[in-house]
């Protein structure tokens, strides 16, 4: 199959570094020296397990230049999708899906759900509405990644921890194309299910980033370091409770329990989220999506969050004095 990989920094690029092993047609959209480097070397992968993988995908920083592929994921972080969607329209075929690989809760969470709350638009992460009507929910195929990957130099990319991937339809069938595209990533050394619980996956993972990631952003501590201090841990465990709460008010009930996504977490080690990443860069961050999101809910829906509004409200000020963002 054809891939067009849009936002190939360290997740995307992994992603078609392995997808390109395993013999599919890749291409890449990034930009930069990251771009220029995996032009001129292709893309270098340090795996966990010491190897090194190296692949020669094409490179590009313009959409227009590929044409229609079979499948486009989309792994830029949520703050830059507005600036590219639309310019996802040459990618697009008739029926190609789109693999949204974003943190947090995405534009089209209440898409194609079904019950009461179906087309509820949420103004955190789709200002207007705006992506919602470039991206056809038909067309999206929901993603959630569960590996940790960083650009050490431009063209470089080392493998922290995982492989897993889920994949799933908004309607939770079990498609011809989802099978397809699993099976792509699975030749490509990757994990990857097909869940008919996407939304679930969501929130699975959002739990815990949901307090990692704007704690380690206002005090620049790791997990391991936040676990480690009995203050911060406390507060971790007090904004998952609060994300629980919210998620249960949406009638979507986790089986893993707080405690148990804690254990997990410390097993992790000394890992950087991605949002730490982001402020030592000074890059714009996932707040929005990954906390935002949730405190809109919140609000909608009359479940109090009290220290997840707080951490929101000082990561946002952290955001607009480190990266100068209006």
């Amino acid at each position: 199959m054809k891939f067009a990989i849009v936002g190939a920094g360290a997740i995307g690029a992994y992603i078609g570094a392995c997808l390109s092993a395993g013999g599919e047609e890749v291409t890449l959209v990034a930009r930069g020296a990251h771009l220029e480097a995996m032009r001129q070397h292709g893309v270098r992968v340090r795996l966990q397990s010491g190897e090194l993988l190296t692949t020669h995908p094409v490179a590009t920083d313009d959409p227009s230049k590929i044409g229609p592929a079979d499948v486009v994921i989309l792994t830029l972080k949520a703050p830059s999708l507005r600036a590219m969607a639309p310019r996802l329209a040459p990618l697009l075929g008739p029926e190609t899906p789109v693999v949204s690989a974003q943190n947090g809760i995405p534009w089209w969470y209440f898409e194609i759900c079904g019950g009461p709350l179906e087309g509820t638009h949420l103004e955190t992460v789709d200002p207007g509405g705006f992506l919602t009507s470039l991206i056809p929910a038909r067309r999206v195929i929901g993603c959630v990644v569960y590996c940790s990957t960083v650009i050490v130099e431009p063209g470089v990319v080392e493998q922290i921890e995982g492989n897993r991937f889920a994949i799933g339809e908004l309607d939770g069938a079990r498609s011809e194309r989802c099978r397809r595209i699993a099976q792509a990533f699975q030749k490509g050394g990757l994990r990857c299910a097909v869940r008919s619980r996407i939304r679930h996956d969501v929130w699975v993972k959002l739990i815990g980033n949901l307090a990692f990631n704007p704690i380690s952003a206002l005090t620049r501590a790791d997990m391991e370091g936040i676990l480690n201090d009995r203050l911060t841990f406390t507060l971790a465990r007090a904004i998952m409770e609060e994300g629980r709460a919210v998620a249960k008010a949406l009638g979507m009930e986790l089986e893993i329990t707080v405690d148990q996504r804690l254990e997990g977490a410390a097993r992790v080690g000394p890992h950087k989220t991605s949002t730490l990443q982001d402020i030592e860069m000074g890059r714009p961050l996932e707040l929005d999506a990954i906390v935002g999101t949730v405190v809109e809910l919140a609000d909608r829906l009359g479940v109090p969050v009290p220290h997840l509004r707080t951490v929101y409200a000082c990561a946002r000020l952290l955001e607009k004095r480190a990266c100068q963002v209006t």
